[in-house]
């Protein structure tokens, strides 16, 4: 479980909105549990395990991890060896060979790019010059961040799924897929642990909480922590097959001069986000709720409640940049004191 830090303090990836597994240390003494961390997309990533065989569930655990590393491997903007930056290298020559699980991550980005009107946009990666790192924050300049604008435009994404090709259509063009391919990779963990017949786990990475069955017979808990005192639990959530993400402003981010970082960017200007501090979702289903989050923290409150609108079974909290909590569907229900 993170630690929850001091107010004022940004997360740096490491924490997020959401506290997973509380209450969680008695069950990790028992022999059928199996904990496990690394540092993957920029973030911890945790994987809590029961099975009957210790042996076994180390094994799955680590074939997970190893699943996620292919991925993130093939979609990290930050390796060289990445398809997302051969895709960089050849924007505005020619399109790249891209394996289904990269073109499933472009296709999402490119729908809720629409549902957003442009809200949500992965051609932010143009903006290339920002550091979150509390130990290396830069601030681009006003000069760069206007002219790295009209290199942003989801809509020169370029998506073949029948060839398995995708590329940018303008030279210098660049992607960031943090918002939308994090959720997916979570999953493929997911799904190896189930592959190997764990039917009771935990994925838990930088803002987004995968369950599986329950630990010991307990549905899992996790707390959401309140964006105006992020050292506050506004309170918990109970949850088994189900999906918690979650996106808020002091998630990688630094202060300087009294204002607050922080790495999900305004596609209009480049500069981070203005219209939420933080949001978060419940659901079964994981997939209509990837990248929303970063959505709704761009385009603010009214659009957020209007892409939440069409979605069944999801429950949601989001708290606007005056502080105000708003809450959709169940939430109100599920929401339990810390």
């Amino acid at each position: 479980m993170t630690h929850l830090l001091q107010r004022r303090q940004c997360l740096a990836g490491l924490g997020g909105l959401l506290v997973a597994g509380l209450g969680m240390r008695p069950a990790l003494a028992s022999p059928d549990v199996h904990r496990a961390s690394r540092v993957l997309m920029g973030t911890r990533v945790d994987i809590v395990a029961q099975g009957d065989n210790p042996g076994a569930t180390a094994t799955a655990v680590q074939a997970a991890f190893a699943e996620m590393q292919r991925l993130e491997r093939m979609m990290s903007r930050y390796r060289a060896d990445s398809l997302v930056s051969a895709m960089h290298r050849n924007a505005g020559q020619g399109l790249v060979m891209a394996p289904p699980e990269l073109v499933a991550v472009l296709q999402r980005a490119a729908e809720l790019s629409r549902l957003s009107e442009g809200a949500f946009d992965i051609t932010v990666g143009a903006y290339h010059g920002w550091s979150f790192d509390p130990q290396d924050a830069r601030v681009p300049a006003p000069e760069d961040l206007h002219r790295e604008r009209r290199l942003v435009d989801f809509r020169d994404v370029l998506i073949h799924p029948a060839t398995g090709q995708a590329g940018l259509n303008r030279p210098g063009m660049r992607i960031d897929l943090g918002g939308v391919a994090k959720l997916p990779i979570l999953q493929a963990g997911l799904r190896v642990l189930e592959q190997h017949g764990l039917r009771h786990a935990m994925v838990n990475g930088g803002g987004d909480v995968l369950t599986r069955g329950q630990l010991l017979g307990q549905d899992w808990r996790v707390g959401i922590r309140d964006p105006r005192a992020p050292e506050r639990l506004i309170g918990t959530v109970q949850v088994r097959d189900a999906c918690v993400a979650s996106s808020g402003d002091y998630e990688r981010c630094f202060l300087r001069n009294g204002r607050r970082y922080h790495h999900v960017l305004d596609p209009r200007t480049g500069m981070p986000s203005r219209g939420m501090r933080g949001v978060v979702t419940v659901t079964r289903q994981p997939d209509p709720v990837n990248g929303l989050g970063a959505a709704i923290m761009v385009a603010g409150a009214a659009a957020g409640q209007h892409l939440l609108a069409p979605l069944r079974g999801v429950d949601s909290l989001m708290v606007d940049a005056s502080a105000k909590v708003l809450i959709t569907g169940r939430m109100g229900e599920r929401l339990q004191a810390a």
